[in-house]
């Protein structure tokens, strides 16, 4: 039988006890800033107990029980009626892109479009919008989304635009179209070679496709947003961030400058989102954190390397085993050798960061699974992490336990990229996709993100997407390979305290207990009763951050 709530938090949180029911009768006796009652209150803790109230005092939760128990024991400056409403731990994000999705919403928005030339009429409204820009960028065209499902040319953009220089990038960031001028700015030649990228040339012609390490040839000309910018980029994407209930993220591929900027910012109150910070492994980076250790505040955690191991299916720039199903001989390509990979992985194994590797294909998994395993040696509490793990061979699954690696998954990746991913990999490959439920068992925990700007901000389409695996349309019926589906208080954990883990934060946040950051949401429904098609739409009414209201519907 489950241990009751009192039980549990008696011997699991050090004598931080739930309140007695005999304290009814008494005045209250204890202060608290905070006291929110009368909820449906998910503490995600080990048992999965629900509670009615908890109080919150100097940012952190002192302590959870009944409505009756919390109210008759705390005087609180500020109480909240939750009206029965569900409350969770505020949502942790495992992977996303916090700060270039602040950039991005800077540039033209393609997501969604339905054919280049809605791309084009979209780049051009933009350039109305900002004519002086000196660029325009934009971000989230998908061919495979198109009539045409082939990458389109750049010969529109030339004829349109020839003075100045375009970048558009796919929604996966792993391939983008340029105009002539932006070639021309890079000195990009159908001559140019690179490790990692491809520069597509037709007929002796560059056709403006640039694929992985080649897009860095042309972003690289790009002037960097000045600090008012990049201050503006980090507001612009907190406030989106808690409208979804989102409190914790963990921020795939930034340079210390940034992280700096967030700490700056955090020590002067203007920005409050929890980051976790995963850093580009740039020499100034290595140099400077290997020697100097982990940065850690209440708000900010700089301990992770966030390495780049293949590309991406949907531009077929993931590392296969096999050829492609789709394009004959072409198995895409790791975006570093081997030897790099190692070297890193053996620099890393002597430090207290983690190695976080983006793997796609199962030719990358493999050989960064093999790689850490070298490095770690067996049995561990290191939390390295294979980002995305989206095809693995049934061969190298066992490694995840055997090595404590950890599976970092993104689950609205699978029902993005279902509608295609078959003609990619073929039969043989697809049920080895997306296998988050085979993942979560290989060491009983699994981190759950987005990838946004890659895929929606909305963490409730992370969890549709996990439980369900099915669309927005809740397509297909039945749901896209359902083996895999994770439950209901898996996908929770997911977002709450197993991402907290992956961070090695679960000390800290990810549940609704004593001593724990008050960090929580509140939904106008259930997530955890109502129907599968009505996840996506649930409306978030209270994010709070440190006992602190940010968002209010």
């Amino acid at each position: 039988m489950k241990r009751t709530l009192r039980t549990f938090a008696a011997a699991m949180l050090l004598g931080s006890t739930l309140l007695s029911s005999c304290t009814s009768t008494q005045k209250a006796t204890e202060t608290a800033d905070l006291v929110v009652y009368n909820g449906t209150v998910y503490t995600v803790n080990d048992n999965f107990d629900k509670a009615e109230a908890f109080a919150v005092k100097d940012g952190k939760i002192v302590a959870v029980g009944t409505t009756e128990e919390i109210r008759n024991k705390y005087k609180a400056t500020e109480e909240l009626d939750a009206q029965g409403k569900a409350i969770y731990p505020g949502f942790n994000d495992a992977h996303a892109h916090f700060y270039r999705y602040g950039l991005s919403l800077q540039s033209a928005d393609l997501v969604g479009t339905e054919s280049f030339k809605e791309v084009v009429q979209k780049v051009t409204e933009q350039r109305e919008k900002y004519p002086d820009a000196d660029w325009i960028t934009g971000r989230g065209w998908d061919q495979n989304d198109w009539a045409v499902k082939e990458f389109p040319t750049k010969d529109t953009l030339d004829a349109l635009f020839p003075n100045t220089p375009i970048i558009l990038t796919r929604i996966d960031g792993h391939a983008a179209i340029v105009n002539q001028k932006a070639l021309d700015l890079a000195g990009i030649t159908p001559n140019t070679k690179m490790v990692g990228g491809l520069v597509e040339v037709k007929n002796g012609k560059m056709t403006g496709i640039l694929i992985d390490n080649a897009i860095d040839l042309v972003s690289a000309k790009i002037p960097e947003p000045d600090e008012q910018e990049q201050r503006q980029a980090l507001i612009n994407a907190q406030q989106n961030c808690f409208a979804v209930g989102i409190t914790s993220l963990a921020d795939a591929g930034l340079d210390k400058s940034t992280a700096d900027l967030m700490d700056a910012m955090h020590k002067s109150g203007d920005l409050q989102m929890r980051v976790y910070v995963m850093l580009n492994p740039t020499k100034a980076n290595l140099d400077y954190y290997l020697k100097n250790g982990i940065y850690k505040t209440d708000r900010l955690n700089v301990r992770s390397f966030k390495i780049y191991g293949d590309g991406a299916l949907g531009s077929r720039g993931a590392a296969l085993i096999k050829p492609y199903h789709d394009k004959a001989g072409h198995y895409g390509f790791l975006l570093a050798t081997e030897k790099e990979f190692r070297d890193i992985a053996a620099q890393l194994a002597k430090s207290d960061f983690q190695m976080n590797t983006h793997a796609i294909g199962d030719s990358t998994n493999r050989l960064l699974l093999d790689i850490y395993g070298e490095a770690l040696g067996g049995k561990n509490d290191k939390r390295w992490r294979i980002e995305h793990s989206q095809i693995v061979n049934p061969a190298d699954m066992p490694k995840f336990g055997k090595y404590n690696i950890v599976p970092s998954v993104q689950p609205t990746h699978a029902t993005s990229d279902m509608y295609w991913a078959g003609d990619r990999l073929g039969k043989e490959r697809i049920p080895h996709a997306y296998p988050f439920k085979e993942l979560l068992q290989q060491n009983g925990w699994i981190p759950l993100g987005s990838d946004f700007p890659v895929e929606h901000i909305n963490p409730l389409y992370t969890f549709h997407a996990a439980v369900a695996r099915q669309d927005a349309k809740n397509w297909p019926k039945g749901g896209f390979q359902m083996e895999n589906a994770l439950t209901r208080e898996e996908a929770l954990r997911g977002m709450t305290i197993w991402a907290a883990k992956a961070a090695f934060e679960e000390n800290e946040k990810g549940t609704i207990a004593p001593g724990m950051f008050a960090d929580f949401v509140i939904l106008e429904d259930d997530l955890m009763t109502v129907a599968p098609e009505k996840m996506r739409n649930l409306q978030v009414l209270y994010t709070y951050v440190n006992g602190k209201q940010v968002y209010k519907k």
